[in-house]
């Protein structure tokens, strides 16, 4: 039986990490239809990692990503993992372990976000009580960040909101009826949030 459990585990790490490093570039979905793919998030320095060897527990390791960008790993010693995907580095670290152990299997995952601080915070801006520049946290939607920011104030015009987001490369604008979020509880247009999205209510037209 901890056989059995040793591969779920595995797995669900796996997916976990393959997860994060997707980036289809569709339409986002609302909070209602589950957490969109993220975009590849390129390990920094300062980052904390999490080196997990299957059935080899005493070479697993958390490392923090040293001003050289690299970590260090038992037996194989400096592996580099800045400006590298947690996938990326989890092969590179299976590669030259397999010269000491028979086909390791080998699963990076980043526990500690630091480098990028800017890169992953989620801004709201316009007619709002307090426009704010806040961390992006694992399911956040436009609702929260809008709330965040102390709510709408008396000049907005909330259902003419806009989510701005960058897709390989380029800005992509989705509308936000944030009107009826608020006021009818009307969920459609309550997109999950990625880091670096912004929000921008406009003020009424007079």
């Amino acid at each position: 039986m901890n056989g059995f459990r040793w591969v779920g585990v595995f797995t669900m790490m796996v997916i976990v990490v393959g997860c994060t490093t997707l980036d289809t570039g569709a339409v986002p979905e609302s909070a209602g239809a589950g957490q969109p793919p993220e975009p590849d998030y390129k390990i920094g320095v300062d980052d904390r990692v999490q080196v997990t060897v299957w059935r080899n527990p005493e070479l697993s390791v958390v490392a923090p990503v040293r001003p050289d960008g690299k970590i260090s790993v038992p037996i194989i010693g400096d592996v580099m993992a800045g400006g590298h995907t947690p996938s990326e580095v989890a092969e590179s670290i299976r590669k030259r372990l397999a010269e000491y152990i028979r086909e390791p299997n080998v699963a990076v995952i980043l526990t500690d976000l630091r480098s990028h601080e800017f890169l992953t915070r989620v801004r709201v801006t316009g007619a709002v009580r307090t426009p704010r520049s806040m961390p992006h946290r694992q399911g956040m939607t436009v609702l929260d960040a809008v709330l965040e920011a102390g709510g709408i104030n008396d000049f907005a015009s909330p259902n003419r909101t806009t989510l701005y987001r960058k897709v390989k490369g380029k800005t992509e604008a989705y509308e936000i009826e944030l009107g009826d979020i608020l006021r009818k509880g009307r969920l459609e247009s309550n997109l999950l949030l990625r880091p670096g999205d912004v929000i921008t209510v406009p003020e009424r037209l007079f």
